[in-house]
């Protein structure tokens, strides 16, 4: 067994990861990192084992708005770049601060425990084209991603067509010549819809609830850029957007989408003019929650029915952290309970990067996580006052950064948080823990 008790283990080399990997740098920590796939990326990578990526793929949020402050895109990609831009602005990025040689490629971590009490260190096993292998870390970092693992629901009755997961689509290829169903109105589910509407014989779109829809570009301009310097109190900024959602997108109910029975920005608002426009044109159907199947028949709760070939569960994903126990990450409910989404309450040795959900924070937000962390383990070796501060707080209890909203009680708002009451505490500890140049 290798002893490596002077380094922290890094699980993933996809966007948090790498973020992760450049601020420990900075902060001098030494560390190892592991990625299942031969190269960096994470989902961005349609290539990758995990990716749950596809072909039409793009950024619902512009390229200026989500960007590494440090690291900005190139001014000749879109400003919504595919996929494939993304792909390809990680890897620039791994080249440009040299990460690549931070890690084990091909290398699956299989469990992490823990040798004893807080500060004993963490016993890492994975296995790789070599075999199985294992080492003891100071402590282990773990940024493996929140959308690899399908939450694929159960329907009831039986299916003769095919009947897939969104995280299994890659191609509207998949689509020719088939009546198709998509099940599930967010995002994702509305680009798929409309790769369907394109290629397949006829789609329809199963919501269980509304949503609000935000067009990509409002006066010309990528509509995650009008927010403007200016805070607002949350009951006018509401009134102020729904206002120009009217203007922009009218009301979806008249063409047959559900009203959303919570406020705006209660849950993550769809970014897609398409689909509106197509059921505006009745190329798509929008249909209720689905009751029953029979055969190539889905039932649906208002009593209509009509035949499929395909049916596409857009059904979203589920944290997943196979490698460790959940116990040891403190979970409540549907995710780990984390002072701010990363730090666990009792425990300086063990962290949870990237569970991190928030309306416009971008990769900028994340980045800011990591550097907050990285600053506090170094804190903590250094025993700086801030990194005692920080450590009480954590251990007093604490709330998710929620702002005040109310949002809907789901899985995939489980780590959600407000982005400027965030933003605003991450980077207070930012500048409390302090800068320090790598050794």
């Amino acid at each position: 067994m290798i002893d490596t008790r002077g380094q922290f283990a890094l699980i993933g080399a996809g966007p948090m990861g790498l973020a992760a990997a450049k601020v420990l740098c900075e902060q001098g920590i030494d560390f190892q990192g592991f990625e299942l796939h031969s190269d960096v990326g994470g989902l961005w990578d349609i290539e990758g084992r995990k990716s749950t990526m596809y072909e039409t793929a793009h950024l619902i949020s512009s390229k200026r708005m989500t960007e590494f402050t440090d690291f900005p895109m190139r001014d000749e990609v879109a400003e919504y770049p595919s996929h494939r831009e993304m792909a390809r602005y990680f890897r620039d990025f791994a080249d440009h601060f040299d990460l690549r040689r931070r890690y084990r490629f091909g290398a699956e971590v299989t469990r992490v425990e823990p040798l004893g009490g807080d500060g004993d260190g963490w016993r890492v096993c994975w296995k790789d084209a070599g075999g199985e292998h294992e080492a003891i870390y100071a402590g282990v970092l773990i940024a493996n991603g929140t959308l690899s693992e399908p939450n694929f629901p159960s329907f009831p009755g039986h299916f003769d067509g095919e009947l897939i997961h969104s995280s299994s689509y890659r191609s509207p290829e998949q689509f020719k010549g088939k009546r198709v169903l998509v099940v599930g109105a967010g995002n994702s589910g509305c680009d798929i819809a409309v790769d369907a509407i394109h290629h397949g014989q006829s789609c329809d779109l199963s919501m269980r609830r509304g949503y609000y829809f935000v067009p990509k570009y409002v006066f010309g301009k990528p509509a995650d850029t009008m927010g403007g310097a200016i805070r607002l109190p949350m009951w006018l900024k509401r009134r102020i957007d729904g206002v120009i959602l009217k203007w922009f997108v009218g009301d979806p109910a008249k063409y047959g989408f559900p009203k959303p029975d919570y406020k705006l920005y209660e849950s993550h608002p769809v970014v897609n003019s398409l689909v509106l426009f197509h059921a505006g044109h009745g190329d798509l159907t929008v249909r209720p929650d689905i009751d029953r199947m029979d055969g190539h028949t889905v039932h649906f709760k208002d009593g209509s029915q009509a035949d499929y070939d395909m049916i596409l569960a857009a059904t979203g994903y589920k944290l997943h952290y196979p490698f460790i126990d959940r116990e040891l990450l403190n979970w409540q409910g549907d995710a780990p309970h984390l002072y701010l989404n990363a730090m666990h309450p009792a425990r300086d040795d063990i962290f949870v990067l990237g569970m991190l959900e928030a309306s416009g924070l971008g990769w900028q937000g994340r980045h800011e996580q990591a550097d907050m962390v990285a600053r506090y383990i170094r804190g903590l070796r250094d025993g700086s006052d801030a990194a005692k501060r920080l450590r009480a707080e954590k251990a007093a209890g604490f709330d998710r950064a929620t702002g005040g909203m109310a949002y809907l009680k789901l899985a995939r708002m489980a780590y959600y948080v407000d982005k400027a009451t965030y933003r605003k505490t991450v980077t207070g500890w930012i500048k409390a823990l302090g800068r320090k140049a790598a050794a």
